[in-house]
């Protein structure tokens, strides 16, 4: 288990965490939160051995194996497979030992190294890399492109799928969920559920941390607090301490008081000087409560628009694309949608599908390649763009940014322009004192995210077209976000994969792919829904292309999972074409069928057997794991608690195995019932 024990870290002058104790259990999955600055990467530093804390006690276990994403962005020609393949860092030491010794020509030294490639997963390597690839949101044709051929924010992919190819004990995660759409960000909590190390994870995502954590780590004012849940019981069990902490302030005050006002009252009389003494001894010997210091809240609003024009736009028989070196390339045909105010749309679709296309083509960035947009008189469009810098100078600080677009909007933009009135207003988005002229090019992926959100209140808008406003917000930031967007009186077009912003601000979806762009009847669960649905459906067509498709093993790994992106399916699918059927006399033909029919039944039976040892082994071992859950939840021994998180492991380690067999036998069953359905 991972300890912590009086721990102190520094950065620089500033601490980050003072007498921080905690255990994080094997095979726990634990959610690191706090505000941003508060310490969270600077405890990732400790955990990976690339800082030593300043005082206390910090043990690992020894041997563990690590995996974490690397923030550097890729830069090489391998190809996606190759870079992903090689996060396998025991594959690759276990190759290199391979290579020695066929050069040597040592013969013990070769089997060797052959039974350790065998034991560490080589002949699946591959496929596995692929499918990781695959599942977070690449297509088939891209597996052997080369790294630097992709823009930077599936090259952070790529780094996301080169650490989960990593064997691992311990794997964290920061800010996983950054680069990636609803759909593989759906795909990607279904393969951490799935995962038997210790995981910590920081993220700003509050549905995310629901579905794949079960323990928090808040810190607060350097303290480091444990809570049992996600991150949704550990708002409600921490609402629950600051009520009590509050109440028993509340309370010491009210008795401080009436202790002080003895002492005022009688400390100059003669009779009571005795009993007020020993009042002034109470209040110096008493243990002071707290008083409830709530980190600062962060809000905002939106200015009521000037006017609100309806429709708001509309698009008629439209194209969309972009052209390019090689030429125009045209993402979405025969749009016909429109715009009406106070419509709160929120778009769907996966990455690549053109959901950013439309937001840049209606934030007039992209001219339609054919069709009209027409926009209805008065339309003031604030435009959040996914690349926060596709709007912001960095060598320019805050104050000339709204400088300049006070200048460029006029008068009438606001009721004043003057320097001051800008101070005041960058203050109530947290730019006060020197950071008003810091340069833009120097602060946080936060920072210039609420700099372009002042940018767009200061300008009045009555269409907020924002695309992946929250990339970089934490978690309090986004909550004043989704409070500013409900009160704001115009209309919202978002795109977004934080599904609580979407929940809490949407009341109607865009579905944008295939082509084309359509209304979504449903909410965020009709479109899971729906996503598992398409999945279902295209399985069968996958399992088909296996055999003409290069990654034929990887696509197998991904379609025998429901939570995949759709995306993949684009270039993988082929049609399948049915044999013809002969001229066979018609009685010949049934008998044939038949014994087609029978043969298939015999294929199927070991399968089904097996599949049943599957789910009678799957029951009891759940069963152990439920009771051994139940031990760790109360005081134990340390020896029997290590011994306990051991078995823990372990029992993961099985159930994963017997869990993916299932998966296999499940299809290959599925593939005997779909031929004999063809009969």
């Amino acid at each position: 288990m991972i300890i912590l024990k009086n721990v102190v870290l520094r950065r620089s002058a500033k601490v980050l965490l003072d007498g921080a104790s905690t255990v994080i259990n094997p095979g726990e999955k634990v959610g690191l939160v706090g505000r941003n600055g508060a310490g969270k990467s600077t405890l990732f530093a400790l955990l990976n051995g690339s800082l030593h804390e300043d005082g206390g006690d910090f043990d690992l276990p020894r041997g563990w194996r690590m995996a974490q994403v690397a923030q550097n962005m890729p830069e090489t020609d391998d190809s996606a497979t190759d870079f992903v393949l090689g996060g396998d860092t025991r594959l690759t030491e276990l190759r290199a030992a391979l290579r020695e010794a066929e050069d040597s020509g040592d013969g013990m030294a070769l089997a060797h190294a052959y039974t350790d490639l065998a034991d560490a997963g080589e002949h699946d390597a591959v496929p596995r890399a692929q499918a990781l690839i695959l599942g977070l949101g690449f297509k088939v044709g891209e597996l052997q492109a080369p790294v630097n051929s992709f823009s930077g924010g599936w090259r952070m992919r790529l780094q996301l799928a080169r650490a989960l190819m990593c064997p691992s004990d311990l794997l964290l995660l920061d800010e996983p969920t950054n680069h990636l759409d609803l759909d593989a960000l759906v795909w990607l909590e279904g393969w951490l559920q799935r995962y038997a190390g210790t995981m910590i994870v920081i993220s700003h995502d509050r549905e995310f941390l629901d579905a794949v954590t079960g323990v928090t780590l808040h810190i607060e004012n350097a303290r480091l607090t444990r809570y049992g849940g996600n991150y949704s019981k550990f708002e409600e069990l921490r609402a629950q301490q600051m009520e009590l902490q509050q109440a028993a302030f509340a309370k010491q005050q009210d008795k401080i008081a009436h202790l002080q006002k003895f002492i005022d009252r009688f400390k100059a009389k003669a009779s009571k000087a005795k009993q007020a003494q020993s009042r002034v001894k109470a209040l110096e010997r008493m243990e002071k409560v707290a008083p409830l210091l709530a980190e600062a809240d962060f809000s905002f609003e939106f200015k009521e628009p000037v006017n609100l024009p309806n429709p708001m736009l509309a698009i008629t028989d439209a194209d969309f694309g972009y052209v390019g070196d090689d030429g125009t390339k045209t993402i979405l045909r025969g749009v016909n949608r429109s715009v009406l105010a106070g419509q709160r749309i929120g778009i769907l679709g996966a990455n690549g599908q053109g959901k950013s296309t439309l937001v840049k083509t209606i934030a007039r960035e992209m001219r339609p390649l054919a069709g009209t947009v027409t926009e209805g008189k008065g339309l003031s469009i604030g435009y959040f763009a996914q690349q926060e810098l596709d709007v912001l100078r960095p060598a320019d600080n805050p104050l000339e940014h709204m400088v300049r677009l006070a200048r460029e909007l006029g008068p009438n933009a606001r009721e004043s322009g003057r320097e001051q009135d800008l101070r005041n207003f960058l203050g109530s988005f947290n730019f006060s004192g020197d950071m008003v002229k810091q340069a833009v090019g120097t602060m946080s992926g936060g920072e210039k995210a609420r700099l372009v959100l002042a940018m767009m209140v200061w300008q009045r808008p009555n269409l907020l077209l924002l695309d992946e406003p929250t990339n970089h917000l934490d978690l309090a930031t986004r909550e004043a976000l989704s409070i500013a967007l409900n009160e704001f009186e115009g209309t919202v077009m978002l795109v977004s994969h934080d599904r609580a912003l979407l929940r809490a601000v949407c009341d109607e979806f865009w579905l944008v792919g295939r082509g084309g762009v359509a209304p979504f009847d449903g909410d965020l669960d009709d479109y899971q829904q729906y996503l598992l649905d398409e999945a279902r459906q295209t399985r069968e067509r996958l399992r088909a292309a296996t055999d003409r498709e290069p990654a034929a093993e990887a696509i197998n790994i991904v379609a025998s999972n429901d939570l995949f992106p759709l995306g993949m399916v684009e270039k993988s699918s082929k049609p399948t074409v049915s044999a013809p059927v002969g001229a066979a006399d018609a009685r010949e033909q049934r008998r044939l069928d038949a014994q087609r029919r029978q043969g298939l039944a015999q294929q199927s039976r070991p399968l089904r057997k097996q599949l049943l040892a599957c789910e009678q082994a799957l029951e009891q071992l759940n069963a152990e794991k439920s009771l051994l859950e139940g031990r760790l939840s109360s005081p134990i021994p340390p020896h029997e608690l290590a011994q306990a998180g051991r078995r823990l492991k372990l029992l993961q380690t099985e159930l994963d195995e017997i869990e993916d067999r299932w998966l296999e036998l499940s299809g290959q069953l599925e593939v005997l019932a779909g031929r004999a359905a063809e009969d």
